[in-house]
């Protein structure tokens, strides 16, 4: 096997962007956005990348940090106050609902502890940053709302077959206030819920619960008309069953996204197809692509370069990563060129 050799470190910054090239048989592009940072990278020897801690990347995530703040010191507030209320009251059901409302807080602060996390420069112990971080909140969001839901489920079902005292006006009321707090909290996410899994992950979290708390209005008010107390765990089960529907896909996502699958919406034959198609490319081989975080995206491929091409190696990324970033969102690409014939590895086809 053959590879087109480089040594050629250079850097433009016309676009806040750079490329890598390495003198080992092979080349390394990747492409950093920087906010304002000027550096220089000393050395390019064998195969250092030159990390350029303090990158921000194209598609980092937009700061929800002043949504998070919000969404935390109102459920903060809401909880204490449904807790006392739930004591002055004798209400046990007010008490539970404030424990499960509990679990919004640990669930906004898990995934404002991942976003900051995420934004942390790359070390050399770290060298992709901390931003796998995201994927491991959404992860624990979409768990932390599917064991809340299976215990209300099971108090409900309790309450199928011992009936409590309800008190429906007291419920209702306290429940409405959680609808404003829930709803205005989840609104506060939902710009960044359909690009970011961590965010989808606290904006269903905030979303299931106004949903829950419109739920206990509606079975106070039914109690309070027609006396039923069954009304109550009925209404629960049925609001428990939409909540687990709509996180499955959540804890679907996470689950991929932790076990380094291939990000959802990036079809992998469509991204072998495009290489292809670019000229002075004949083949390609060792396509691999996974997540860094929530919204960022790696992919790296041998790609067998035309004897005849007229095309150089260094304009063959350039098209290839400009394809990968404009038309499947990838924004971290490496490269290795390589010439014919070429041996491929027995567990990856060629194409």
């Amino acid at each position: 096997m053959t590879t087109e050799s480089h040594h050629d470190c250079s850097h433009d910054h016309a676009d806040h962007a750079h490329d890598h090239s390495h003198d080992h048989g092979h080349e390394h592009t990747h492409e950093h956005s920087h906010n304002g940072h000027d550096h220089d990278h000393e050395s390019c020897d064998g195969h250092s990348h030159g990390f350029g801690f303090g990158h921000q990347h194209v598609h980092a995530p937009a700061s929800f940090g002043r949504a998070f703040a919000i969404g935390i010191v109102l459920n903060t507030v809401y909880v204490i106050a449904e807790a006392l209320w739930g004591v002055w009251a004798h209400s046990l059901s007010l008490l539970a609902d404030a424990g499960h409302n509990l679990s919004d807080i640990l669930g906004l602060g898990a995934a404002w502890l991942a976003e900051s996390l995420a934004r942390r420069a790359p070390t050399t112990r770290f060298t992709y940053g901390l931003r796998r971080s995201t994927i491991l909140a959404a992860l624990a969001n979409a768990t932390i709302l599917l064991l809340v839901t299976g215990g209300i489920i099971w108090e409900s079902v309790v309450r199928l077959f011992v009936h409590g005292p309800v008190e429906g006006m007291t419920v209702s009321w306290v429940a409405l206030v959680g609808i404003a707090v829930n709803a205005v909290t989840a609104l506060l996410f939902m710009k960044g819920a359909s690009n970011d899994l961590n965010i989808r992950g606290a904006f269903l979290h905030m979303a299931s619960d106004a949903m829950m708390s419109f739920a206990v209005v509606i079975a106070g008010l039914l109690i309070v008309w027609t006396g039923f107390q069954i009304i109550d765990p009925i209404v629960s089960l049925v609001v428990s069953a939409s909540i687990i529907m709509a996180t499955w896909s959540l804890l679907k996502g996470a689950v991929s996204l932790s076990l380094d699958g291939v990000p959802a919406g990036i079809t992998p034959e469509e991204v072998q197809n495009a290489l292809l198609a670019v000229p002075g490319v004949c083949g390609l081989h060792h396509l691999h692509i996974w997540p860094m975080s929530t919204t960022e995206t790696a992919l790296t491929v041998h790609l067998l370069r035309e004897e005849a091409a007229s095309q150089t190696s260094e304009q063959i990324i350039t098209q290839a990563s400009v394809i990968l970033r404009e038309k499947f969102g990838i924004s971290h690409p490496t490269f290795q060129i390589e010439s014919p014939p070429v041996s491929c590895d027995l567990q990856q086809a060629c194409c």
